[in-house]
């Protein structure tokens, strides 16, 4: 549970609700809310969708990076597929959604219900307990550039790229490149001032959560 007064957040309270309660006791004095009191819950951010970090500036394992400022994204939002290990040879198992490349490219992947594509859901359900968490992107390479120096963490640093696909493998090239389980807040219930007292008001939120 999560706690706001006034847009501020008090860890304290969100941890212990009779502290909480005897706080708002003790410290109104007419009985009346004096502020804006929010109660939050956290939830998963979308049920359904994976959020994944799909290529970080990190060196992966090829001694190679990929810049994140270089992502042509422009072709793969028309056609966001999600494939099984790069395999061109089978449909998509899912698509990618709110994909973008900012500090890092990143988006929420969403796999194919289990209707009409039982691998897709199955690989999704690997994702969803924990058993698959990484990804690899498949790309066209526009410019690059080779380093020489002798005191260098990688060989070669991909400056332009199109994305054709991202693909969920067992062991990626970039170890960085895994899902990131996200919450979100979700609120509960707005305290504002009423006829009825602060410390009732807020007692009758706690419980509704109860």
């Amino acid at each position: 549970m999560v706690i706001k007064i006034d847009g501020i957040e008090n860890k304290e309270f969100g941890k212990d609700k009779n502290l909480f309660l005897k706080f708002l006791k003790e410290n109104t004095s007419s009985g009346k809310v004096s502020a804006q009191v929010e109660v939050f819950k956290a939830v998963d951010v979308q049920k359904d969708s994976f959020h994944w970090v799909m290529s970080t500036f990190d060196t992966d394992r090829d001694f190679e990076k990929v810049d994140p400022c270089g992502w042509d994204l422009k072709n793969y939002l028309a056609n966001p597929v999600v494939l099984w290990s790069h395999d061109y040879s089978i449909p998509a198992i899912g698509i990618a959604k709110n994909v973008s490349a900012e500090k890092q490219l990143e988006g929420d992947i969403v796999f194919n219900d289990k209707e009409f594509d039982e691998f897709g859901w199955s690989i999704g359900e690997r994702v969803k307990a924990g058993v698959l968490r990484c990804g690899s992107v498949g790309f066209r390479v526009d410019e690059c550039e080779f380093l020489e120096a002798q005191d260098r963490d990688c060989d070669l640093i991909y400056r332009k790229q199109e994305l054709l696909e991202f693909s969920i493998c067992c062991v990626p090239s970039n170890p960085f490149a895994i899902h990131v389980p996200q919450k979100k807040l979700e609120i509960e219930r707005i305290i504002q001032e009423d006829d009825s007292s602060f410390y009732e008001k807020v007692c009758s939120g706690l419980k509704a959560r109860a």
